[in-house]
């Protein structure tokens, strides 16, 4: 253990140590870390918090929240994982990939988000028919225009789960944001060739904070009903009627529809190179150990044979950095397999991506898509499989040292720790609370050595008493916005 020296501007004092770690079975735990703050980022289900609407869409859910509840109008954050971003209209988010497995940038711009925010606000809705009051869709921060502006709702939460996309307001939008499909195609010689069509990738872990508890509370069945079921079909085929009849003269009905383009239907009713009804062969990734940022990447795919015929493969492999409104970068790896199969055989092909390799070509929202493009020989079938990693960072760890009483000294300590294996500099730590200190604390760490772990504690004089929080956060030139939180109740007296 080594004390290591830093300056602080607020003059708090602290005490600072580092140690060597040993990969990461090494790193802090997520005990500390509030889930919302990895799940925002990563796309996966977990506790959820309201700061989460700050972390990529902006402040305007939360500043919604807050003016919409000053007014008397209930409201709260909505956060949809894997968000469709639907351009033209026809719910329906088209992928292009080439014949490298190497997902392309969409011409028709067409993206999933990894996440997506808005508010609900509860109201009356006397311009729809009966049965469409209550939780509205407001989004701050729409993705696309309305009329020429930049707005979106209200929409009727009901409606865009019974399909009704022709009410009042940009309710189609609002469905192809929960509900949207994910086509699939192949772009070779000039040509576009439709590969799979996915029904289940959109909308995920809708969600809300728990009232009373940082815990995640899952709405999606309040947006859809149970996704591949009869009735989810039904419901989105019933949209796709609504929007193939155009604008309608009801004053119920949205002026903002669109009719699909020619294009658009003509796409849609396109038959698929992988009909789900003689699919032979599947392809499936599969992670060999959580991806941690600074590690190498392992993975296989999984090829399955399930037929009564031998298969010969050859599986092109791809991965590229993604940002989180789901636009492609360069890809920085690839790979070619070629797999036989006997009937029935499962067989699997071993991939690893250096962190040497991945670093340089990361972005800050750490997001990475592999991909596969299987095809057989002496058939026009085509397998396509993708799979989108999130590379997790060690948490921030916050212990309390001793009972929190107003006006009463009180010791915290703060554990973090670089996960590269090279040095990092520019380490800036801040940690705040209300009524726990007086302003922001920023403690200037300065370089970091690889696979080390620091610990500071600092002492403050709680003000307030009741239930408070303390939020901690780490830069450096490598990476950034490490989180950390801990809930400490503070009493009034010993």
């Amino acid at each position: 253990m080594m004390t290591m020296g830093c300056s602080m501007e607020t003059g708090v004092r602290i005490t600072m140590v580092s140690t060597l770690q040993n990969g990461p079975a090494a790193w802090p735990s997520n005990n500390g870390m509030p889930q919302a703050a990895n799940q925002c980022a990563t796309g996966s289900a977990g506790s959820l918090l309201p700061s989460c609407a700050q972390v990529g869409s902006g402040n305007g859910p939360m500043q919604r929240t807050k003016l919409m509840r000053c007014l008397g109008i209930p409201t709260r954050v909505i956060t949809n994982f894997d968000s469709g971003h639907d351009t033209d209209g026809n719910l329906i988010i088209d992928e292009y990939y080439d014949s490298t497995g190497r997902i392309l940038e969409n011409k028709k711009k067409d993206t999933v988000w990894n996440f997506h925010v808005w508010n609900e606000c509860w109201m009356a809705r006397k311009d729809l028919p009966p049965g469409y009051g209550g939780w509205q869709v407001l989004d701050a921060t729409p993705q696309e225009t309305s009329n020429g502006l930049y707005c979106c709702g209200p929409a009727s939460v009901r409606a865009i789960k019974e399909g009704e996309v022709d009410l009042n307001y940009d309710t189609a939008f609002a469905f192809s944001m929960v509900n949207a499909d994910c086509m699939s195609w192949l772009v070779y010689g000039g040509k576009e060739q439709k590969i799979h069509r996915e029904t289940n990738t959109v909308g995920n872990f809708i969600s809300t904070k728990s009232i009373q508890s940082n815990e995640r509370d899952d709405i999606t069945e309040n947006y859809k009903y149970i996704e591949g079921s009869p009735q989810e079909r039904q419901v989105f085929l019933k949209a796709l009627q609504k929007l193939r009849a155009g604008r309608s003269e009801d004053p119920h009905h949205a002026s903002t529809s669109m009719p699909l383009s020619e294009d658009s239907l003509r796409r849609l009713h396109m038959p698929s190179l992988q009909p789900s009804d003689v699919v032979q062969v599947s392809l499936k990734f599969q992670l060999l150990a959580p991806p941690h940022m600074g590690q190498d990447i392992s993975f296989v795919l999984l090829a399955l044979n399930m037929s009564f015929q031998f298969k010969d493969l050859k599986v092109n492999l791809s991965a590229q950095s993604l940002l989180h409104d789901g636009s492609p970068l360069l890809a920085f790896w690839q790979d070619t397999a070629f797999i036989t199969l006997s009937p029935e055989e499962a067989k699997t092909h071993s991939c690893r991506i250096p962190y040497s390799q991945y670093s340089q070509y990361l972005s800050t929202d750490k997001l990475i898509r592999i991909s596969a493009l299987g095809e057989e020989k002496n058939s026009p079938e085509k397998i396509l499989v993708d799979k989108i990693i999130t590379l997790a960072y060690p948490g921030i760890i916050i212990n309390v040292l001793g009972a929190a009483i107003v006006n009463q000294p009180l010791s915290i300590q703060v554990l973090f720790s670089n996960p590269l294996s090279e040095y990092v500099e520019d380490c800036v730590l801040t940690v705040e609370g209300s009524g726990l200190f007086k302003k922001q604390q920023r403690v200037l760490i300065g370089i970091l050595k690889p696979q080390h772990r620091a610990s500071i504690t600092l002492e403050t004089v709680p003000f307030k008493s009741g239930q408070r929080q303390i939020q901690a956060n780490l830069r450096s030139n490598k990476f950034k916005d490490i989180k950390g939180y801990r809930n400490v109740y503070v009493d009034l007296r010993l």
